[in-house]
């Protein structure tokens, strides 16, 4: 205690001499909670105290029905089918096989084929022999003539 009154008196002659002091600002170290946190913990609390609180004995009895549902008998045959196959290609001896030589056979066009052929040959080269020269020049005839301007605008009168 004489520790803190002789501090006591240095700082009160140091205040009577004029010596600078520094500004300092206070910072709130404990800050109260807001109202948003309180009504967050008051809500908080009662759920607490209503699970805490919860009687069993409230609760109505209920009867849990389990539903699977089984597979039908084909269901069954087919998946026994696609398995039974499965571990046949998986089991397969290769020795079991026989050799086997493969044979490419030439198959000739029928006559058909090259009476198509030759027309479908005759027809090119007549399109690209084809002789513009020996066409005759005729007139184009309009037998629907488009309406002029003069009777479009008539039109849009009489309308």
């Amino acid at each position: 205690m004489a520790d803190q009154a002789r501090v006591d008196a240095d700082l009160a002659k140091q205040i009577a001499a004029g010596a600078s002091l520094k500004h300092v600002e206070t910072e709130e170290k404990n800050p109260l909670p807001d109202s948003e946190t309180i009504q967050t913990e008051k809500s908080q609390q009662a759920v607490m105290s209503g699970v805490a609180g919860f009687h069993k004995d409230q609760l109505k009895t209920t009867e849990t029905q389990e539903k699977v549902v089984l597979p039908s008998a084909e269901d069954l045959k087919q998946e026994k089918t696609v398995e039974g196959m499965l571990t046949g290609v998986e089991t397969f001896n290769k020795e079991q096989l026989k050799q086997a030589d493969t044979q490419e056979k030439v198959v000739l066009p029928s006559k058909e084929d090259m009476v198509q052929e030759k027309t479908h040959e005759g027809v090119i080269t007549g399109v690209e022999g084809f002789d513009k020269a020996g066409l005759k020049h005729t007139e184009t005839v309009e037998k629907n003539p488009l309406p002029t301007k003069d009777v479009i605008e008539q039109e849009k009168q009489t309308a």
